[in-house]
């Protein structure tokens, strides 16, 4: 059913606050100050940050606090200290990626809402219900979603649900991206994302370097304009439409919110100019995502990875002084406009000088160092600046009279030898009332009438209010001072302003409750004497299974692409004496159940649980589960609900360090716990195939040619290294990073604290390489052979060497993306044992 959804607009700073509030959001959404996922964005103080929610709920504007990060167990008595600072302030609802967090914000102040971050890879009604205990009260859906996929989750569940309609797009699917950690050692679950994304890569197939021309921003998605499919999101029943922006400009706020509120509320009205108008403030190139399905030949434009513009026209001709563009669009002096080479994607650009209508083309000069002969007939002109629109929309937040007006109606009473008394409602019914300090008197001559009254109470240009209607209930004719009116509208309008500002009481723990409460979730009895610990392996293709015989595994899980392997792949690990365990895709989608019915046809001895929804569908199957490090464990508060939810141990976060992942050790039994010890770390996962975008010409796997079964395809990036792409059984494609990581100096540690469980994962090896590995750390894990010796094996055998990757990184935040350095480019280690070694 069609229904009013609130625009929610992003927010970082006081100008960006002020273009969302009087262009029509209906929320905001502000960084929470140290944690939140924008950590370029500017930090604001409490006092600052107060001040900023106050003023919009003057106006009636929701705030909502994004504080969707992971928690590590170092941090939660921080988090303790910064909720009682927090809740004072009375924000609306906080965004949680954290599911730890989620349930200590819920036990230190039970009345706030929290909202379900998209962090948290919600994109199934089975993940809504399987979080039903924590009572989020809305939930934020990947933006990979379709509209018929939403219509699916919508229909079943009541809670409120949220999508992204405008903004940048990640390619991968957010809280599941690992390229920032893996490749910089930063993390984009921390707020700390490179843009990895953005930058080029060339496409590698079978070895040799695939000719893409011009093109190498591979994964750099098109920027979402969902304007469009506004009416459609509002008749399946989204509640909210987001934009993204939080380090963009505020006329990026201003031009986006009026825009997607002005389709709200009139669903026929064209989009054309807005979308024009967004375009040149800041546009990647707009496209609708994923909302009408995957389009993997649209997604992303790979010649552009920053602002572009609107196109505008084609040079129809070129002089010395003067170029000629074929275009509709008004263009004037001032304005910024790039022209493209079609076949080579070669540009220049520069500001227009002055600009002429001759017949059906814009006839521009621009100034003196202006390349004009670069240019050529037939090129695409791109208008991205235009002073114009930027003063518009700046007008909008800067100009007070244009800002937002609260309509207010007033009653006035009174009459002779009686105060006047006033009485206002604002149009959420609150209302105050106000009289005069003198009675009323016999006028002699002009009676204070209707249209006086309105004069007088109307004369609200310095506050946030307009009279709206006015009902004059003064019986005979009375008289009273102009100032006593004037003093009357000052206190109905200060009266007014407090309520519309006032904080609601809040049930809140002590800190040293909460400190309690947390002690209580955490295991008390202790910690089982350390046994031989067990190794398991995961294999990703079904030859690799050939030479694993004959050696201490406990459990072989499988991940393979086509489920028709899966059936041979159990009986040949059981025949081989190990348990055997199946992965079940990272992300699982409304109608995507045909791998979960494989695994529960081939009852394996586990299952390597990678995300809510199939968590949800499982844990009544009496299958062993075994979460995995996409579930974003990072504290023991999540590790407790989870173990809660039928999971027997689970794989942490890759995102904790070596610090951060004992401290978490000691907070839970090790022995529920499963590390792995070597992988190619899992980067990107994207719903993005670049197989089929750049090695064939479909949009779907229905008309793709199934690339991915033919050809072994790489990215290498600036560095030089190269990077794995594998697809699933989804068509979703992961990015490996090309060097492994290795724990193997970590292991003492790690079993002298008990913990029982270690993986190896392999990805493209072949059956004898991946034996040489699993050989050399069980010789680790039993003693067999020193330290030194082993990473000489793996040496060998890893082409690029093996590096410790984030489990030594002691994090400095660095905040550009110019200071990205890609891992391949480190030479040296924390760990004196293991290098990081370049491709020569």
């Amino acid at each position: 059913m069609s229904q009013k959804a609130e625009i929610l607009a992003p927010v970082g700073s006081w100008d960006m606050l002020r273009a969302a509030v009087h262009n029509g959001a209906d929320a905001v959404y502000i960084g929470m100050p140290g944690f939140n996922a924008r950590g370029r964005a500017a930090t604001l103080d409490l006092s600052e940050l107060g001040a900023m929610i106050d003023y919009a709920h003057l106006y009636g504007v929701r705030v909502f606090l994004a504080f969707n990060i992971l928690i590590f167990e170092r941090e939660l008595p921080d988090v303790i200290e910064l909720l009682q600072d927090i809740i004072p302030l009375q924000p609306d609802a906080l965004i949680v990626q954290d599911i730890g967090l989620v349930r200590l914000i819920r036990s230190i102040a039970p009345d706030l809402r929290v909202h379900a971050s998209t962090q948290m890879t919600i994109t199934t009604a089975p993940a809504i219900q399987l979080t039903e205990d924590l009572g989020m009260t809305r939930y934020v859906l990947g933006r990979e979603l379709s509209l018929s996929e939403m219509k699916l989750i919508r229909a079943g569940t009541s809670k409120e649900l949220e999508v992204f309609v405008h903004g940048a797009l990640c390619v991968s699917y957010s809280g599941q991206c690992l390229t920032s950690e893996s490749m910089g050692g930063r993390s984009a679950n921390r707020g700390q994302c490179a843009q990895s994304c953005r930058l080029p890569y060339d496409l590698i197939a079978d070895g040799a370097t695939v000719d893409l021309g011009s093109k190498r921003y591979l994964v750099s998605p098109q920027d979402l304009c969902g304007l469009d499919e506004i009416p459609a999101l509002q008749e399946i029943g989204i509640n909210s439409f987001k934009i993204e922006g939080r380090l963009k400009s505020p006329e990026y706020v201003a031009s986006s919110t009026s825009s997607y509120k002005q389709k709200s509320i009139d669903q026929r009205c064209k989009t054309d100019k807005a979308i024009g108008d967004m375009s040149k403030i800041f546009s990647r190139g707009f496209f609708s995502g994923w909302l009408h399905g995957v389009d993997h030949q649209k997604l992303v434009n790979p010649e552009i990875s920053s602002h572009h513009g609107l196109r505008v026209g084609v040079v129809t001709r070129v002089s010395r002084e003067y170029v000629w563009i074929s275009s509709s669009e008004p263009i004037a002096a001032g304005d910024g406009v790039v022209f493209e080479n079609a076949a080579t994607h070669a540009s220049v650009g520069g500001f227009v000088y002055s600009a002429n209508r001759e017949k059906e083309d814009w006839k521009l000069s621009f100034n003196r160092d202006f390349p004009a002969l670069q240019v050529a007939v037939g090129m695409a002109a791109y208008l991205n600046s235009s002073p114009g629109v930027t003063q518009h929309y700046r007008r909008s937040y800067t100009d007070k009279q244009l800002f937002r007006r609260i309509p207010i109606d007033m009653i006035v009473r009174g009459s002779v030898g009686h105060a006047l008394a006033v009485e206002a409602r604002d149009p959420e019914g609150r209302v105050v009332s106000a009289c005069s300090s003198h009675l009323l008197e016999a006028a002699s001559s002009n009676p204070v009438s209707t249209e006086s009254l309105r004069d007088s109470f109307g004369a609200l240009g310095g506050s946030v209010y307009s009279l709206r209607d006015l009902s004059n209930q003064i019986e005979g004719r009375c008289f009273l001072h102009s100032r006593e009116m004037k003093e009357i509208r000052r206190t109905l309008c200060d009266s007014l302003n407090a309520l519309r500002t006032s904080k609601t009481s809040f049930t809140v723990k002590t800190p040293e409750r909460a400190r309690a409460w947390i002690d209580a979730q955490s295991y008390d009895t202790p910690c089982p004497p350390p046994t031989q610990p067990r190794l398991n392996v995961l294999v990703r293709e079904l030859q690799q299974l050939e030479r694993l015989h004959d050696l201490p595994i406990s459990t072989i899980y499988l991940d393979f692409e086509f489920g028709k392997e899966y059936g041979p792949a159990v009986a040949q690990v059981r025949a081989m004496g190990y348990r055997a365990g199946i992965a079940t895709t990272r992300i699982l989608k409304p109608g995507e159940n045909a791998h979960l019915k494989v695994i529960q046809r081939l009852a394996p001895d586990e299952v390597l649980i990678r995300n809510l929804g199939a968590l949800e569908l499982l844990r009544g199957s009496g299958l062993t589960l075994v979460g995995d490090f996409s579930l974003n464990v990072a504290n023991s508060l999540t590790a407790t609900w989870f173990l809660g939810k039928g999971l027997s141990r689970m794989c942490p976060s890759y995102d904790l360090n070596r610090e951060q992942l004992l401290e978490l050790l000691a907070r839970v039994h090790p022995s529920q716990m499963e590390i792995t010890l070597h992988q190619y770390m899992p980067a990107f996962h994207m719903e993005h195939c670049v197989f089929a975008a750049f090695l064939s010409t479909g949009s779907s796997y229905r008309d793709c040619g199934r690339p991915c079964e033919r050809h072994r395809v790489e990215l290498r990036d600036a560095s030089g290294a190269l990077h794995p792409l594998k697809a699933d059984a989804e068509c979703r494609n992961t990015m490996f990073n090309g060097i492994p990581q290795s724990a193997l100096s970590l292991l003492p540690a790690l079993v002298q604290r008990g913990v029982g469980t270690f993986r190896v994962e392999g990805l493209f090896e072949t059956p004898d390489v991946l034996r040489a590995k699993v050989e050399a750390y069980a010789d680790a894990i039993c003693n067999r052979a020193p330290k030194d010796e082993i990473l000489r094996q793996l040496g060998v055998i890893e082409r690029y060497g093996v590096t410790d990757g984030q489990l030594y990184n002691i994090r400095g935040y660095r905040d550009r993306k110019k200071d990205f350095t890609p891992l391949a480019a480190i030479t040296e280690s924390a760990d004196p044992g293991l290098r990081h070694v370049s491709k020569a």
